[in-house]
């Protein structure tokens, strides 16, 4: 259940070799880390899918828009957004 104002981001880290798998690897566990330190993150899992290794589940919910766009801008000038950036994402976001 979201509160009204959650902005949610669910959907799916789609790699397409075993190079983006181990990107994924080597950088996931920070960038859950600093993410959810951000102030207005309320819960973020990414978590590898048990049908395939290659992809992972992520599920995002940011208390508003202003902190899930604040996460957007560390994210893009992060260690995790420059090495990631060429790998496919499926998401939806609601509240945005």
């Amino acid at each position: 259940m979201t509160a009204l104002g959650d902005v949610v981001l669910s959907g799916q880290l789609i790699c397409k070799d075993a190079g983006e798998v181990g990107l994924v690897e080597r950088y996931l566990a920070s960038h859950i880390a600093l993410t959810r330190a951000e102030s207005g993150c309320a819960s973020f899992e990414v978590v590898r899918t048990s049908l395939d290794a290659m992809v992972w589940q992520v599920d995002e919910r940011f208390v508003d828009v202003d902190a899930f766009e604040a996460h957007q801008r560390r994210v893009a000038s992060s260690e995790w957004g420059r090495v990631t950036a060429h790998i496919e994402r499926n998401y939806t976001i609601r509240g945005a």
